[in-house]
């Protein structure tokens, strides 16, 4: 059974562990240590997600199974948006589900939480940024009829990586 929570700044430091696992096994094996531990440190710490849990702009979402944080779900409004500061859409800057629990829907789960925020707040569209060679996310976006709109540069340490920019109609 899963089941998700809002995440609080009492839930800060289980949001760290889970985000650090998870983007590293997501990106280690296309990236260097060095720019992985660089990005880690510098983004994924405590005051930095707390500051980001306490922004009124940000959600976060975390996802239990048998009392297991097993992923997390970040979603971003208006001036907090990494792009578009668009006061008419969602961005989801993350979804990260540990590779253990991919394939049990739990990604879908989180995307089906954004769908319902957006459609609760009356906005047009969400969107999101997804690596161009994360084939598999790609996919799963595609499925949930998110379409490719523009692309924008994200780093890991010194490696600028290109991401595709992704959105759907609501």
């Amino acid at each position: 059974m899963i089941s998700i929570k809002r995440v609080t700044v009492s839930d800060c430091e289980n949001l760290v562990k889970i985000a650090k696992t998870t983007f590293s096994e997501t990106f280690l094996e296309h990236n260097t240590t060095e720019n992985l531990e660089k990005y880690l440190s510098e983004n994924i710490t405590f005051d930095h997600l707390k500051s980001q849990i306490e922004n009124p702009n940000s959600v976060f979402y975390i996802a239990f199974t048998n009392n297991e944080i097993v992923g997390y779900l970040k979603l971003n409004f208006a001036q907090a948006q990494t792009e578009l500061q668009d006061k008419n859409a969602v961005e989801i800057e993350r979804i990260y589900v540990l590779k253990a629990y991919q394939n049990q829907k739990i990604g879908q789960i989180f995307m089906e939480k954004s769908f319902s925020i957006a459609i609760d707040m009356n906005l047009k569209y969400i969107f999101l940024g997804v690596w161009e060679h994360n084939l598999k996310a790609i996919a799963f976006y595609k499925k949930n009829n998110f379409e490719v709109f523009d692309t924008h540069f994200f780093s890991i340490g010194s490696d600028i990586q290109t991401d595709y920019l992704m959105k759907k109609l609501l």
